[in-house]
Formats: structure tokens, sequence, C-alpha cells
């Protein structure tokens, strides 16, 4: 039941025990605020704090659920607001008990817990779930990993990159997990489709170190992993989840929403894997090219400048181009006829090539990667952060550059992403 004042645009929920309130943010609204007035309820696994006013921004899609019922008021104007009572979140809870039980096995035999992977199409709400389940987790005392190979949105670091990060607190609701000493490594595009090999070298080194860095802390150990993937799931992508499936070890598999997919695991996943059938969110919506193209830019903005909770101050400086080496990954394919005998064609598409720069990089992110050689390493190497060009003169051969920490940059090689972030600040 909602009862609204039509003013204030003040509106209270009553919740059932297993129900979930769902509403949205008008993209270009204001601000909107959630307050829990009585009862127990979470958003995403996170519990809220009765009577804390939580606050949403422009675009905010969000999933009130309470176990025994609750009261929550929404204040400000809200592009939908419904009570659900058909919800997936038992079904999710069931999978965490399961996870869990998993955990306490590894515990008790001082062995490897669940190792747990996402699949599914784009927009079926793979990251939220692994968000319920990494919360779930911690809750509980644990200190799971969570690996993160969707490049197209990236939730560790900035979109265009994979990486892990060691989750030892619920996300806060505006924030999202805390993004302290994150591993990431740079991939420069925002689809695996645009350089297969690269990505498939960077998951399998990714894995490796997931692999050492759970073996070092015996929490995480019994913890585990949490995987999320991107929605390539057809031909060439349904091959990438199969040898990332592979190269992390999973015992796991939770696909959400595609039964076909679900059937082609089943068949190909040997025995010893779980593949667990998933249904989505029935608040989940499909988001359109330009719309993704919007949370990217957010997300590198935010990298930058912080929310608007919790504002960062980037530095802005000169630096000669005689300072620093920019490089890129994979060159132009060249013709059989001029390849030298015995190379393959794909390895140009792990080519490192040095550039010089030139005004073409305008506005494109540089990984700071933390290689000291400038092959193979430079590929292979995890990074320090970005930095985005926001000016080049070409006369006094300078760039220069948005960067979250004053100068020195931690090391001169830089590696070129084709991700491009427009600076209005």
């Amino acid at each position: 039941m909602a009862s609204e004042d039509k003013k204030e645009h003040v509106q209270e929920f009553k919740l059932d025990p297993d129900s979930e309130l769902r509403f949205e943010v008008e993209s270009k609204g204001e601000k909107v605020f959630l307050i829990l007035k009585a009862g127990f309820a979470e958003v995403f696994g996170t519990e809220l704090v009765k009577g804390k006013q939580y606050e949403f921004t422009a675009g905010a899609k969000i999933a009130v659920f309470s176990w025994q019922g609750c009261t929550v008021e929404l204040k400000g104007k809200t592009d939908v607001s419904y009570v659900a009572r058909e919800t997936p979140m038992v079904i999710y809870c069931n999978c965490h008990a399961a996870l869990e039980d998993m955990r306490c096995d590894a515990e008790k035999e001082n062995k490897r817990g669940p190792i747990a992977m996402l699949v599914g199409p784009c927009d079926v709400g793979k990251s939220t779930v692994c968000r319920i389940l990494l919360n779930y987790a911690v809750r509980m005392g644990r200190r799971p990993l969570f690996v993160d190979l969707d490049v197209g949105q990236g939730q560790i670091s900035v979109p265009g990159t994979i990486g892990a990060l060691l989750i030892e607190r619920p996300a806060s609701l505006d924030e999202g997990f805390s993004q302290e000493a994150p591993l990431v490594y740079n991939f420069g595009h925002k689809t695996p489709q645009l350089n297969s090999t690269l990505f498939n070298m960077l998951f399998t080194q990714l894995a490796n170190s997931v692999k050492e860095k759970i073996e070092t802390n015996k929490k995480t150990k019994a913890s585990g992993v949490i995987i999320n993937t991107c929605g390539w799931v057809k031909g060439e992508g349904y091959k990438h989840l199969i040898q990332a499936a592979k190269a992390f070890e999973v015992d796991v598999i939770l696909v959400l929403d595609q039964e076909r997919l679900y059937n082609e695991l089943v068949r190909d996943m040997p025995n010893f894997i779980k593949v667990v059938f998933l249904p989505k969110s029935g608040g989940v919506v499909e988001r359109s090219q330009s719309a993704r193209a919007e949370s990217r830019d957010q997300r590198i903005r935010e990298y930058f400048y912080g929310t608007p909770k919790n504002s960062a101050y980037p530095h802005s400086f000169d630096i000669k181009w005689s300072e620093i080496k920019i490089f890129k990954i994979g060159g132009p394919a060249l013709p059989d006829s001029c390849l030298p005998l015995g190379m393959k064609a794909e390895d140009h598409l792990t080519k490192v090539v040095a550039l010089t720069p030139n005004p073409g990089m305008l506005h494109h992110l540089l990984a700071v990667s933390y290689a000291t050689k400038e092959d193979e390493e430079l590929i292979l190497s995890h990074v320090a952060g970005f930095v985005c060009v926001t000016n080049i003169d070409t006369e006094r051969q300078i760039l220069t550059l948005l960067s979250p920490q004053p100068k020195p940059l931690p090391n001169n090689l830089l590696v070129l992403s084709e991700l491009q972030f427009m600076d209005s600040h």
C-alpha cells in the first residue's frame, strides 16, 4: 500500500514479508530520499538503518526488499515506484546459503572455498546478484574476493578494465564497495570482441593472480570468489566463458535468465561443476546503447571526481613528451605474405606498439603501468591507475593530464586506452 502527499512528493509504502519496493529516479530529475520508518529492509543485500535518510541521484534503479515486513518513505519525484510481491530474492538467498555451506566445509578441511561465476546476456542483473551474494557473505563474517570481467561497465575501476577486489564490508548504497587496493588490468576496449586474444591473455593472468591471493589469506581462502562476466554469451563469447571457468577453476556457474545458455553449459561443463539456473528480477530493464555509454561516462567521471556525496579533487598537470613513453597493444594486421616465416597473423593483436604523442590522443585515457620492460610484461602487468589527456601542445611537446593524484606519475610507461572522457569541469 502507498499513500502519497501531492505537494512534496512524499510516498509511504508498507511492505509485507518477502516483498520488494522498486523505484527509479528520473534520469533528468532531482534526488530522491529513502527512509526506513519501521521494521527491517535491505537494498541489494545492504541493510538499511532505521531513520537514516538515503539519497539517490538521477537514473538510479533501486529495489528495497524486506524479509519480515517494513514501512518505508520516499521523498522526491520518482519515475516509477511500486511494490512487487513476486521477487527472486528468496532464490538468491538459497543460493547464498548453498555457497555458505561450501565455505563451512572448506574452513573445516582448510581447503579453498567456492568459486562462483555469474553468466547471462546483457541487462539481466548479473552485477546486482554479485553484489547481493557478496554483501550476504560479508555479513556472515566472510572476506570473499570479487572478480569483474565485464569490461563494458567496469565496477572495480574504469570501463575497459578487468580486476579483483577483496570485499571486507558491505557495499554502501551510493558508493558501492570500498575500492581499497584493487588489482586492475587494462584491456583498453569496451567490448571483448575488439581484441579477444588480448582479453583471453588478461583474464588468464588475473586468474593466476587471484589463485595466489587466495592462498596467502586463510579467511579469503575459505570465503572463495564471486565472478561477474560480460553479456557476450554467443559464439566466441561462449568460448570465453568456458575458458574463464577453466582458468579460475570455478565450482559453480549461476546462469541468469537464459535457459539455452544454461543447457549448453550443462552439456559442456564437467560433472563436478554445478550449473544452476536463476530467474532475473522483474525490476531489471534493458538499457539502450546511449544509456550504456552514459553509464560508462559516469563511471569514468566518478573515478576522477568522486560521487556527489564524496567529491574527489583530481590534479591537472603538464608533462613533457620526453618524460613518458606511450604504447598501444595491438597493431594493424599484416597480410600473410608480409609476415616473417613462422609468425602467425593473430600475433598482431598482442603486439606492443610505441606511439608518439599526437592530437588523436586528446580525451583518451592512459593506463599507468607497473611494468618495468617494454615487452610482453607491458601487456600482462597490472596498472597503478589512469590519467586522461586533456590538452596536447605539439609545439612545446607537452601533454596536459587529468590525474587522481599529483605529480610525479608512479611510472613513465603508459598504455593508450580507446576509452575517452570529455572533462566538462
